[in-house]
């Protein structure tokens, strides 16, 4: 066990309150691309860039090119919860961890039994009907074709937030909540350049923040410990236990 570990797993053990902020590269080792690593959608070519495609004026204005998009780059329901996701999971039951507050959309924290999860960008697993906002499962979008439609008429959209939407202010509040209240905070897999989600760890008051990612974040010299490295391999190498 490095030295890097250690100190993590020491942080952990006399830890009670810890908060996980998460971003895609928790995901990525479930297969799920990252929209901004080499392999990630922006690097990909289409007809606009994902950014355009992905903004609530592309989806008002295009709205059958964004669900051709939609459907077949922002959906994997294939995928299975990885070692980052099992383990915050067992952090939680163990009575250590508060919450998840999560910048992806795929329900995967969820998946892997994890009961306080926020979710700052929304889920796929959710749709509702603009109209009567009835509510439809992922299925019903994936097998859909063309724009997804209600029996009422409405369009069904995805409970997610795109490009030039608002964060729900009820999940952005209690992340300000649990983030504050925390005496550990971990922030895996996350550049945090995307605001206003990366200024939620500003309300952290205590003195373990940890950073876990596979290159340098912004707030690198900021942190009580860096670790370079995947979040899965990195939580792999935890001791735990009551």
């Amino acid at each position: 066990m490095s030295k890097e570990i250690e100190t993590l797993q020491h942080m952990i053990d006399e830890s009670h309150k810890i908060v996980f902020f998460g971003g895609a590269g928790v995901s990525t080792e479930s297969g799920i691309p990252d929209f901004r690593s080499v392999d990630g959608l922006y690097n990909q070519k289409y007809d606009y860039p994902p950014e355009t495609i992905l903004s609530h004026t592309f989806y008002k204005k295009r709205p059958e090119e964004f669900f051709r998009f939609y459907r077949d780059k922002m959906l994997f329901l294939g995928a299975e919860p990885n070692t980052a996701h099992k383990v915050l999971a067992k952090l939680e039951a163990l009575g250590k961890l508060t919450a998840v507050v999560t910048q992806n959309i795929d329900g995967l924290h969820q998946a892997a039994g994890s009961k306080k999860v926020l979710e700052l960008h929304g889920s796929v697993l959710r749709n509702y009907c603009e109209k009567c906002h009835k509510f439809y499962d992922v299925q019903e979008i994936m097998n859909s074709t063309g724009i997804p439609t209600c029996a009422c008429g409405g369009r069904i959209k995805p409970d997610v937030v795109l490009y030039e939407e608002g964060l729900d202010q009820h999940t952005l509040q209690e992340a300000v909540r649990v983030i504050s209240d925390a005496d550990m905070l971990i922030i895996g897999g996350t550049s945090l350049a995307v605001y206003p989600a990366a200024g939620l760890i500003d309300y952290y008051q205590g003195n373990k923040l940890v950073l876990i990612n596979k290159t340098p974040t912004q707030r690198d010299t900021t942190a009580d410990l860096v670790i370079t490295g995947s979040i899965g391999e990195v939580f792999s190498q935890l001791d735990l236990h009551e």
